[in-house]
C-alpha cells in the first residue's frame, strides 16, 4: 500500500468501507449484543464482512473495535480484556487486507457524558482511550479513526491519545443532525477547527441523520478547514419492518449519487455507515473513480 499521508496530500479519492454492526446483525448478531463479541465467537463472519468490503473496492477496512473500550465492554458484558479484543479484531482485518487495503482502528465514544453534564472526567476519558489506542497501534493498524462522536472534549481526548501514543494518521468524525450540529450542540465548523488544531489528518461526518445531515456538515466544514473531509452516511433513517427487522431506505444507486454530492462539497474520503453494505461501497467507488 502507498503511504497514506502521501495519498492524503494529493487529490485522490479514498473509498472507505461500510457498516460493521448492521452487517453482523444481518448474519445473526442479536440486538443488544456488542459486535466486538464476534471477534472471538464468530471470527469467520467478521472475516466475511471484511472480505466483502475489500472485494467491493474499499481502500481501508475498519476494525471491529468501535466499542472496545473498558467502559463499553464492561457494560456490554465483555469483561475488561481490551487488549485481547483489539488484537483479535485487528488480526482479522489484517488477514483480509493483506497489503491491498489500509486497516483503520475504530474508536467510538464511551457512551458516558463528559463532566459537568455527566460523570466522565477528561482524565478518565484520556486513560480509557489510551488503553484502547495503545492496543490498536500495537496490533498493527495503519490509521486511527475516531468516529461517531458528539462531544468535542471527548473526541479531543481520543485524538490527543492517538497523537501522543503513535505517529499514525488520525481521522476524526462526528454524527450530525440536518442542521449541522451534534446531539451535544456542537457545530460542524467548530468541530473541524478543534480537530485541525489537534493535528488530525482528516475530519468529517458519519452516521447521524443520514445523507442530508452529512451534506450540511460538509458545507460548514469546507469553509472552516483545509483538511481533507470525510463522509460516511447512514443508508437513511432505520425503520422497523415486519418481524422486527430493521429496514434502511437508501439503496446503493442513491447512495452513489449522495457520494458525488459529498465530493462536490469537499469530501475526499467517502464510505458508508449504518445500513450500508458492500453494494453501497461498490456503487460509491464506481461513481467516484
Amino acid at each position: 500500500m502507498q503511504d497514506l499521508r502521501t495519498v492524503l496530500s494529493s487529490d485522490t479519492i479514498i473509498i472507505g468501507d461500510g457498516a460493521i454492526g448492521t452487517m453482523l446483525q444481518s448474519r445473526g448478531l442479536v440486538a443488544g449484543t456488542m459486535p466486538e463479541a464476534w471477534n472471538s465467537e464468530r471470527p469467520e463472519d467478521m472475516l466475511a464482512v471484511h472480505r466483502a468490503y475489500l472485494e467491493a473496492g474499499a481502500n481501508y477496512l475498519t476494525t471491529n473495535t468501535f466499542g472496545a473500550n473498558r467502559i463499553r465492554m464492561r457494560e456490554g458484558g465483555l469483561g475488561s480484556d481490551v487488549a485481547g479484543t483489539v488484537e483479535r479484531a485487528v488480526a482479522l482485518a489484517r488477514q483480509v487486507a493483506e497489503g491491498q487495503a489500509w486497516v483503520a482502528g475504530s474508536v467510538g465514544p464511551t457512551g458516558r457524558l463528559m463532566q459537568p453534564l455527566g460523570d466522565l472526567s477528561l482524565a478518565e476519558a484520556e486513560d480509557v482511550y489510551a488503553e484502547q489506542i495503545e492496543a490498536l497501534i500495537a496490533a498493527g493498524v495503519d490509521l486511527i479513526v475516531v468516529e461517531t462522536h458528539h462531544d468535542v472534549e471527548e473526541a479531543g481526548a481520543a485524538v490527543r491519545m492517538a497523537r501522543q501514543l503513535g505517529n499514525l494518521p488520525v481521522f476524526a468524525s462526528f454524527a450530525f443532525n440536518p442542521r449541522g450540529r451534534t446531539m451535544m450542540g456542537l457545530k460542524a465548523a467548530d468541530a473541524a477547527v478543534a480537530m485541525e488544531a489537534l493535528g488530525v489528518s482528516a475530519v468529517g461526518a458519519n452516521c447521524g441523520d443520514g445523507p442530508e445531515a452529512v451534506a450540511k456538515a460538509l458545507e460548514q466544514m469546507h469553509g472552516a478547514t483545509d483538511l481533507p473531509l470525510l463522509a460516511r452516511s447512514n443508508a437513511g433513517i432505520p425503520q422497523l419492518g415486519k418481524d422486527a427487522v430493521t429496514l434502511w431506505d437508501i439503496e446503493a444507486a442513491a447512495m452513489a449519487q449522495h457520494a458525488q454530492r459529498f465530493v462536490s462539497l469537499g469530501a475526499r474520503i467517502v464510505g458508508g455507515c449504518c445500513g450500508t453494505g458492500p453494494s453501497h461501497v461498490a456503487a460509491i467507488r464506481a461513481a467516484l473513480l
